[in-house]
């Protein structure tokens, strides 16, 4: 069960999102909210996992700050919306198997193959807490930033109506409005 423990106004490059802090008695959670989303339908949600290397070191080895910079970007566009950042660093296994995948993953492995090869699991994340999130904000529908179909189901397993799948980049790696 998660529960919300507080929430702030936090100014970005992108304008001012609420950051509200959850806890599930193993981790911390953080949803980070634009405009009224209250009984929101096909609202534009993206579930980020943490990322040491692109958001603390700007690693140029991984797209996740470019993601949540998509994110943020497309929510600013459409003026409401919501990124929930989930406590789950490589895959949910780990940094430790982050650095232990990388040899892998440089020899031309997809990410999930390299933790695998590395004796991990391809994606140990759980979903939960974003759906239990999702729940507790009153959100009746979402349309889901991802190019990750395995959210959307995993999501849904946990109520969460996703009526949409929407990649944040094109092809051409630009960001989706």
């Amino acid at each position: 069960m998660i529960t919300r423990l507080a929430d702030r106004e936090l100014e970005t490059r992108f304008g001012t999102f609420t950051e509200v802090l959850y806890y599930d008695d193993r981790s911390e959670s953080i949803a980070l909210v634009r405009g009224d989303i209250a009984g929101g339908e096909d609202l534009l949600v993206r579930i980020h996992s943490a990322c040491i290397g692109g958001h603390v070191f700007n690693s140029i080895e991984c797209t996740c700050r470019e993601e949540m910079e998509a994110a943020q970007a497309a929510i600013q566009t459409a003026g409401r919306g919501l990124i929930i950042y989930l406590d789950q660093e490589g895959k949910g296994n780990g940094h430790l198997a982050l650095m232990k995948s990388i040899p892998y993953k440089k020899a031309g492995m997809s990410q999930s193959e390299a933790y695998e090869k590395a004796g991990f699991l391809a994606d140990a994340r759980s979903f939960r807490p974003a759906a239990e999130i999702l729940h507790d904000l009153g959100i009746r529908s979402i349309v889901l930033l991802t190019d990750n179909a395995g959210k959307a189901e995993e999501l849904r397993k946990h109520g969460v109506t996703v009526s949409e799948i929407r990649p944040l980049f094109d092809r051409s790696k630009e960001a989706v409005p």
